[in-house]
């Protein structure tokens, strides 16, 4: 990169990196190539960079002159994104388009989450007319769907102690806070099996057109989960007629609301198959009273389709919809001490076959950690019970911030100065990683801020162009504050 006055600056130069991580795919697990446009990035620029066996990077840039005696400070961002809606999230790429003064995409999540905030960061690196302290722009790896990256970070990865995280989605707060999350596996053996023979009829159920969302910041907004859907519609007719499943795929991320299930079935001819069909209209009645006003475009379709070779073991898929019936799913707790906001919550994000088992992924989140993991433990006994195995993916600690420490008040301070208010301090029932830095680096310490992300996690995500200006501002004179602080 030539640093020189054909250069974007400013907001300018943060879409310019945002359009530039929209050509890269970087879904959870497959952050290579995304890894390798920080390190080229930082080589372009001159400045030192380190990636560890996971791929994280870390880049740091030297003192604006005049500042080298202040504390380093550390800027954090997470580089993958959750891809919703893409065909193929290793050769899919973001195709943003502007309306009404949001940024959004054509048909998949935008990955504003966590890209916009990313942008910001290597933004800042490039422009030498910001004045700041000792900085290191940290960007792990999975943050999205186990934050194993953060997990495996070595103690002298970083140096600073303060850290100004981006990656919060309330652009009017600062997160002083976030709930723990355990993200579980389970996998219930289900060996394929001959399809039954005799006059039959074969269905393609589908649920589609949910909003789905954060299964942190979304599930209290009473939204239709395709999982829930599915099992429900799936109950009525096991609980009436021989009903064999032959394929099933629910959700789209493990972090996410369900928004769409598919599932093929088999009956018996004549009284069973029409039981069936009825159902469509029965089913969509059902939604509309049940989600019509947080979900109104949800719709179930049942159609005909070809028949298929081979079946789910019936036993399996007695097992999964009473393991299904049985563990929690959405809100479990609202907090006592912070209002209209959720203690706990575990969401399923997939279900689907694979390599002989039907997979169910549980997403538990809660301020408790206590509590997140007698949660996650009954979760795991329930499937348990069914032959099924769990592991864990990811166990992220809780964590609060001290509200009144000396440097959120900075933070709080850069806001009513450059803004003209002050911005709540909350701690949200999403998870960041801040859990494992105060685990891993004793003293630090973590303001999070963000533009206004709405719906991630969803192909309606999208960011209000606005708040990342306003964002952009308050990020480069925190920095300057935080370069003069004694």
């Amino acid at each position: 990169m030539n640093k020189n006055q054909s250069t974007p600056k400013g907001l300018d130069a943060v879409m310019h990196i945002f359009s530039q991580l929209n050509h890269i795919p970087r879904p959870s697990h497959h952050e290579e190539r995304v890894a390798q446009f920080l390190c080229d990035y930082a080589s372009r620029l001159g400045l030192e960079y380190e990636r560890d066996a996971h791929h994280c990077v870390v880049i740091r840039k030297q003192a604006t002159p005049g500042y080298e005696n202040a504390e380093p400070v550390v800027v954090l961002n997470h580089m993958d994104m959750v891809c919703v809606g893409m065909d193929n999230p290793l050769t899919d790429t973001v195709v943003p388009y502007e309306e009404d003064g949001w940024m959004k995409a054509r048909g998949t999540s935008l990955g504003a989450d966590n890209g916009i905030g990313l942008s910001m960061a290597l933004a800042m690196l490039a422009d030498d007319s910001i004045v700041h302290g000792p900085v290191e722009v940290l960007t792990t790896t999975n943050e999205e769907d186990g934050m194993t990256g953060a997990a495996h970070l070595s103690p002298g990865f970083i140096r600073g102690r303060k850290v100004v995280n981006l990656d919060s989605e309330d652009y009017d707060t600062i997160t002083t806070g976030a709930a723990g999350a355990l993200l579980q596996r389970h996998r219930l053996p289900a060996v394929r099996v001959k399809a039954p023979g005799g006059k039959r009829r074969w269905y393609r159920i589908t649920v589609s057109g949910g909003r789905g969302g954060h299964s942190g910041v979304d599930i209290g907004k009473g939204r239709a989960s395709a999982v829930v859907m599915a099992w429900a519609i799936l109950a009525a007719i096991y609980n009436e007629y021989d009903l064999e499943l032959a394929s099933l795929d629910i959700g789209e991320a493990n972090a996410s609301i369900a928004s769409h299930a598919e599932m093929v079935i088999t009956v018996p001819s004549g009284e069973a198959a029409e039981f069936v069909k009825a159902q469509e209209p029965v089913f969509n009645e059902w939604v509309r009273e049940e989600y019509g006003d947080a979900d109104p475009d949800v719709v179930c379709r049942v159609e005909k389709t070809a028949p298929l070779d081979t079946v789910l073991p019936h036993e399996a898929f007695h097992q999964l919809m009473v393991s299904l019936e049985q563990i929690p799913q959405g809100v479990l707790r609202m907090s006592e001490t912070m209002e209209v906001t959720v203690q706990t919550s575990n969401n399923v994000g997939r279900v689907y076959e694979e390599d002989g088992a039907i997979v169910v992924t549980t997403h538990t989140r809660s301020f408790s950690d206590a509590e997140m993991r007698e949660v996650a433990a009954d979760i795991a006994s329930v499937f348990a019970a069914s032959g099924a195995v769990s592991e864990t993916l990811m166990s992220a600690p809780a964590w609060q911030e001290d509200p009144q420490s000396d440097f959120l008040q900075t933070t709080s301070d850069v806001f009513a100065d450059v803004l003209g208010w002050r911005p709540r301090k909350v701690a949200m029932h999403f998870v960041l990683e801040a859990g494992y830095f105060v685990e891993k680096y004793p003293g630090i310490q973590i303001a999070s801020i963000g533009p206004r992300i709405v719906e991630p996690h969803s192909t309606s995500e999208r960011v209000e162009l606005s708040t990342v200006s306003d964002i952009w501002q308050v990020f480069v004179e925190l920095l300057r504050r935080l370069a003069q602080a004694p």
